[in-house]
């Protein structure tokens, strides 16, 4: 047996049972794998100091032995909490740690509230599956590269979860190791040497939706619910996003310019920017009464109105699943935010109106991000090249 399979040995039996010994000195030895020496350590507990005789001392080892027998059984290591110190902390305390530290940067405005909710997510969905695990860890070092392995198999195999959220979780897991190593709970990160699956396994399960299909969701909406259809126009030609159509308020809107003005502090690059009201979509909010109601007032507060409570964007995926998948028989694919892509594709293709114009209204950062959008139909050959010729 090499020494590297006999130290990968240790590391499994982690530790022999404590024992009483007796004789001149009285001791409790047991065996517990020891990380700097990579082999398991003798531990040696004397109790000669214990007085009332004989008696005295087997019953404080019993007791002694008891909670040895508990503590080793849940992953506590001599060796850990001596050379390691805080590694000996309990994983449940180190994750409140986190979430009281993610929690004060979100209140600095250092994360914005998608992150603070992703991250509060991924964190108790670790806590979660911790819990269900036939044996728990109990202390923060047993928070390995083999743990995290196992528990990125579970999210992705085990959830049926896609690729790229197996490796969301991966780059939240590697942002939580940071935090581990630089709070001195472990020594090296365990997320170190578990690599991406990449963007080749990120297949985005959302399609642009067919004209035909855009036309039975505007005539249903018209009859249903034309709240909920202002929104999606507002997805669609203006290419706001959910998260902020939810924190749009009407003062945001100039009827007289007929634009929608999006503030930084609620825009997903942090910078504000102004969009173009279309004639069609200004028109449903006049139909609709929208500015008789307070400037104040958020433009999709309950039941998609204007009103002063605040209401989370996820109601816009809710009633798309509950509502208009079901009842229009829209594929899975279908979903809220592909209006988005649909508009953009749209107005791409509308010749009498350039790139840069289409880039502007989506709020692009350059116009790559725009040209990605581009089908493919209508791409065409620059014309200079077209005529190149060399001596070839």
């Amino acid at each position: 047996m090499t020494n590297h399979e006999k130290t990968r040995i240790d590391e499994i039996v982690s530790y022999t049972p404590p024992q009483l010994y007796t004789g001149k000195e009285w001791y409790i030895g047991f065996m517990a794998f020891d990380p700097a020496l990579g082999k398991l350590h003798r531990k040696r507990i004397k109790i000669n100091h214990v007085h009332g005789g004989v008696c005295a001392k087997r019953k404080y080892a019993q007791d002694l032995l008891k909670r040895l027998n508990e503590q080793l059984s849940q992953g506590w290591n001599p060796w850990i909490e001596a050379e390691y110190g805080k590694s000996y902390n309990k994983f449940e305390e180190v994750c409140e740690h986190y979430k009281r530290y993610i929690t004060k940067l979100y209140k600095d405005d250092v994360f914005r509230e998608e992150t603070f909710v992703a991250y509060s997510s991924f964190l108790r969905n670790l806590r979660q599956y911790n819990e269900q695990r036939d044996i728990p860890i109990t202390y923060i070092y047993q928070l390995n590269s083999a743990y995290v392995v196992a528990f990125l198999d579970h999210i992705y195999i085990d959830r049926e979860n896609t690729a790229q959220t197996r490796d969301n979780y991966l780059s939240w897991l590697r942002q939580f190791s940071t935090f581990l190593l630089q709070q001195q709970y472990v020594n090296v990160k365990p997320t170190e040497g578990i690599p991406v699956l990449g963007k080749k396994a990120h297949k985005k399960k959302r399609t642009i939706i067919e004209k035909n299909d855009l036309i039975r969701l505007s005539d249903y909406l018209k009859t249903q619910n034309k709240y909920y259809l202002l929104a999606c126009y507002i997805l669609y030609y203006c290419f706001i996003r959910p998260k902020e159509m939810a924190k749009i308020k009407l003062e945001h809107i100039s009827i007289k310019n007929r634009t929608i003005f999006v503030p930084a502090d609620i825009a997903k690059n942090r910078e504000a920017g102004v969009v173009t009201l279309p004639k069609k979509v200004l028109l449903l909010m006049v139909d609709l009464n929208i500015f008789n109601n307070p400037s104040d007032s958020y433009l999709f507060s309950t039941d998609f109105m204007p009103g002063f409570e605040y209401v989370n964007e996820k109601k816009f995926r809710d009633y798309w699943i509950r509502e208009i998948r079901k009842k229009l028989h829209f594929p899975d694919s279908y979903k809220f935010y592909s209006l988005k892509d649909s508009g953009i594709t749209s107005l791409l293709r509308d010749r009498n109106i350039d790139k840069l114009s289409v880039r502007d209204q989506a709020r692009h950062s350059n116009i790559l991000i725009t040209d990605i959008y581009t089908p493919h139909d209508i791409q065409e050959a620059n014309a200079l090249i077209e005529t190149h010729e060399d001596v070839f």
